[in-house]
């Protein structure tokens, strides 16, 4: 059973062999069983040391032991780019992705579906889809361009890091940071979810304000993977991600070698259940700020460059109230999954699986059908029970990519159409 560490961006130390990791020092002359010392920046050298997130591996052959990189182009719909076109402000829904070839692994089963920004400005966030078949046999991937948030929506997956193993299943998530590499492992045999890459700021928990010191996403919950490596002398492509394209090397051994590390940039996973959910007791509906897991702030206060948001199971007691997400535009822009359930401001067309856009100042909000039964309901307490939905939010419009505009739904404006005409006296 793989062990953790609880604590979110804690300063960790761990060996996967007694000895292997240097006491009181960084960079020995001669590390331990002839390792080889590597820090990984998550931060400029120079970051405030509240915001500084660093890491020093300690591994079996150095990172920097690769041939040149060469074009990949195995996976064609994992980022493609998107289009330079005039962005219509359109309102988009997509079903799931059918189902991949026989023989799909993870990286090749990944599906661009939005982006903003370009990776090289170190800002925006691009969201994709997985829908895979297949292990990850002597090939890892490591992405530059950002940190990689996993949502697995069906399926587990064993995720086998530089830094130690994380097993996760729908319902929980785990991040990878950016220049860390992994391969996937599917333990059911197939897998679906989704992939939230943070180009900018760091994750964060985000600040409390007048919550006080407890709430949403207790940093004790986040779990941190104990050291653990691949001695392994076999041919292993590597595939990396770098400025929006695709590249691969191959290695003569596993780069998962990394013996024993410590620092406070590693993988971690959280279980989504943990979520201490606040919401109302008197009246109105509050702002979806408060189901805010985890935050990367922009240059301007309180404005993000990524927002994780969830919607969870949770008691709905509002008095006086229409219960369900207002009709709202907002200068924030929103792509809404959904892992399990139904959404209650969308009885139908939102399935498991599947992904929804509204860009920013789009009206949107309950369909006529939420609307309705909302309007109507008996306002006593009532527990929303077995959904989880989520949503990346950004302060960066999103661009769809051309696969994603070629599959998107094309009745989705229809939901708001039969809404009757207030009657005035």
């Amino acid at each position: 059973m793989t062990d953790y560490i609880p604590g979110f961006a804690n300063h960790v130390s761990t060996e996967a062999v007694p000895g292997a990791l240097p006491v009181g020092r960084n960079a020995p002359q001669r590390p331990a069983f002839g390792l080889y010392t590597e820090q990984l920046s998550g931060t400029a050298f120079t970051a405030p040391r509240h915001e500084n997130r660093r890491s020093w591996l300690y591994r079996m052959r150095p990172t920097a032991e690769h041939p040149a990189f060469t074009r990949y182009d195995g996976a064609p719909r994992f980022a493609p780019g998107t289009s330079d076109a005039p962005l219509a402000p359109n309102r988009l829904r997509w079903d799931p992705v059918a189902e991949p070839a026989p023989g799909t692994d993870l990286v090749d089963g990944m599906t661009t579906m939005l982006a903003n920004r370009d990776p090289a400005e170190l800002e925006g966030v691009a969201v994709h889809v997985y829908a895979a078949n297949r292990d990850m046999t002597n090939r890892v991937f490591v992405d530059a361009d950002g940190e990689l948030l996993f949502l697995p929506q069906a399926g587990r997956l064993t995720l086998l890091t530089e830094m130690g193993r994380i097993d996760i299943a729908p319902g929980q998530v785990a991040l990878i940071p950016r220049g860390v590499r992994f391969r996937a492992l599917l333990p059911d045999g197939t897998a679906r979810g989704y992939v939230a890459e943070n180009h900018g700021a760091l994750f964060r928990l985000p600040d409390l304000g007048p919550i006080g010191a407890n709430g949403l996403a207790n940093p004790r919950d986040f779990e941190t993977p104990v050291a653990w490596f691949e001695d392994r002398d076999a041919a292993t492509d590597v595939i990396q991600k770098f400025m929006g394209s695709l590249w691969t090397t191959t290695l003569d051994h596993s780069p998962l070698d990394v013996v024993a590390w410590h620092g406070n940039l590693a993988p971690w996973r959280y279980d989504l259940s943990r979520f201490n959910t606040i919401n109302t007791v008197s009246f109105d509906h509050p702002d979806p700020s408060i189901f805010t897991v985890l935050t990367s702030p922009s240059d301007v206060p309180g404005r993000a460059n990524a927002d994780f948001v969830i919607f969870p199971p949770r008691w709905m007691v509002a008095e006086d109230t229409f219960r369900p997400p207002w009709f709202h535009r907002n200068v924030m822009s929103e792509a809404m999954g959904l892992i399990h359930g139904a959404y209650d401001a969308k009885a139908e067309g939102f399935r498991p699986g599947g992904l929804s856009l509204h860009n920013l100042m789009a009206g949107h909000g309950p369909d006529h059908a939420s609307w309705q039964a909302a309007s109507q309901a008996e306002l006593k307490p009532h527990r929303i029970e077995g959904t989880m939905a989520f949503m990346i939010e950004s302060c960066w419009p999103y661009r769809p990519t051309s696969y994603a505009l070629d599959h998107a739904q094309l009745d989705y404006d229809a939901v708001w159409s039969d809404f009757p005409k207030a009657v005035l006296p």
